[in-house]
């Protein structure tokens, strides 16, 4: 069912322009004519976006915001406002007004006003079944995704959670074990119980001992007191141990010896300590090709690895880009104060062919930054770091070697870069109408679409080439 818009303005032909205009973008559309009918007909349809003028007889757009968000406070209200009263535009912002625009209304901005309003409302759905299938009470991260690849994963974890089993987490470098090992804990019987983490590769041998198993007061030379270390931290919990294969030998045979006995000394003492853990460890690293150089013993590895879960890179699971990138700007928009209103679809396009050797955080990180240097509510290839500018746009088409089609495609593509995303003014400067240029935007989408379940379908790596407002 195609998402419905209530139109509220108490000027007739206004209603009749914008219900036309949104209907042939395949929205569902109810009108009212003052603030008191938009509450009956809000009760009554349930609109998934409310579009609404400020000046009104009677019940005027400020007062239909205040009493609609008593009603349905999820309701997301976007105001009309002429530029002379643009002070109401921003007091209805502050009071919980999720956009605004200013008349006369450019049908292209209104249209990507309502779908990133939409887009944001679905990934917020999606965010709290994930943190419901998860268990999370902080917010996921790479759990993010409808892949096949991350739907694997999610099932591995309902699967192993319930079971008091050591597990291994096996991934490339940021892929995000620590999220995945949290998802395990939140989902067990011990959820009410600590997790604690560790990274392996951060401390000498004679650190990360006395960090594992505690010291007794005088164990070596700065040991000032007693201290209890991450085994008896986590009794009756969860300790998860990054980057398990930076373990030195005689580090691994004490902790071969826990997981055979639920029990140690710590350095310097003498008093066998028996706690209640559950082990999770991880690693960036092929823990049997460093068996084989005597760097890893074997014995320990089969106490690990009881079960083990695989994390696949970002390049692996690309169709999950789109969903990744909103959620980080909805995060760095929040933190650093900004808006972004409009995603460029180059820009979706040149992170989804991105190899992505950081994966999740190297992502997180160039979303981050981007958002700080973004400017006038738009995310640009700009704004992208060095590695993702394109070096020569003469590469993406050769001519001769490519057919009119491609031609014509690039073309239109350009030309809405160009125009910021606005059909009208980039139809007026292709010589074609606007209506054109939409049936042309929605064959190229359909195609993107077809070839994109078509590499699923084969294997290959799928490349998101369009962002149509909607994660795939």
């Amino acid at each position: 069912m195609p998402p419905t818009v209530l139109i509220v303005d108490d000027e007739a032909n206004i209603r009749k322009g914008l219900s036309e205009i949104l209907a042939d973008e395949g929205f569902s559309v109810e009108t009212a004519s003052d603030g008191r009918e938009a509450l009956a007909r809000s009760a009554e349809t349930t609109p998934d976006i409310l579009l609404t003028d400020v000046k009104m007889p009677g019940m005027d757009g400020m007062e239909l915001l205040a009493r609609i968000k008593t009603q349905n406070a999820d309701l997301p209200v976007i105001i009309m406002t002429a530029y002379s009263s643009l002070g109401s535009a921003v007091d209805a912002m502050k009071s919980g007004a999720a956009d605004y625009l200013i008349k006369p209304i450019n049908v292209e901005e209104l249209c990507v006003v309502i779908r990133n309003i939409l887009l944001r409302k679905s990934l917020q759905e999606d965010v709290r079944i994930l943190r419901e299938r998860v268990g999370f009470e902080g917010q996921p991260k790479t759990l993010i995704g409808e892949s096949l690849e991350m739907s694997r994963v999610s099932q591995a974890i309902n699967q192993v959670a319930p079971l008091n089993v050591t597990s291994l987490i096996l991934g490339e470098t940021g892929t995000g074990k620590e999220l995945v090992a949290e998802a395990i804990h939140q989902r067990s019987p011990r959820r009410a119980g600590p997790f604690i983490r560790l990274n392996c590769s951060t401390l000498s041998e004679n650190l990360l001992e006395s960090e594992l198993f505690g010291h007794e007061k005088g164990a070596f030379t700065g040991a000032s007191e007693e201290r209890r270390g991450k085994f008896e931290e986590a009794h009756r919990g969860t300790l998860f141990l990054d980057e398990i294969g930076e373990m030195s030998g005689s580090v691994q045979v004490k902790l071969l010896r826990f997981l055979q006995e639920q029990a140690f000394e710590r350095v310097g003492g003498n008093e066998t300590i028996r706690v209640d853990v559950r082990l999770i460890a991880a690693t960036n690293q092929d823990l049997e090709a460093l068996i084989q150089k005597g760097k890893f013993r074997q014995d320990l590895f089969y106490r690990l690895n009881v079960i083990s879960i695989e994390l696949p890179p970002l390049r692996d699971r690309t169709t999950d880009i789109p969903a990744l990138v909103q959620f980080f700007v909805d995060r760095y928009t929040r933190k650093n104060n900004k808006l972004i209103r409009w995603i460029r679809p180059a820009v979706i396009r040149l992170l989804s062919q991105y190899e992505w050797p950081g994966n999740i955080r190297e992502l997180e990180n160039v979303i981050e930054r981007s958002i700080v240097l973004a400017e006038g509510g738009i995310l640009e290839i700009s704004h992208l770091p060095a590695q993702f500018h394109p070096h020569d746009e003469a590469e993406e088409i050769s001519f001769p070697g490519s057919s009119l089609k491609q031609i014509e495609r690039f073309a239109i593509e350009k030309t809405l870069d160009h125009t910021g995303g606005n059909r009208t003014r980039a139809a007026r400067m292709l010589g074609i109408s606007v209506r054109k240029l939409q049936y042309k935007l929605k064959d190229y989408a359909a195609i993107d679409k077809a070839e994109s379940a078509e590499m699923r379908r084969g294997g290959a790596q799928a490349a998101l080439p369009e962002y149509s407002g909607r994660p795939s």
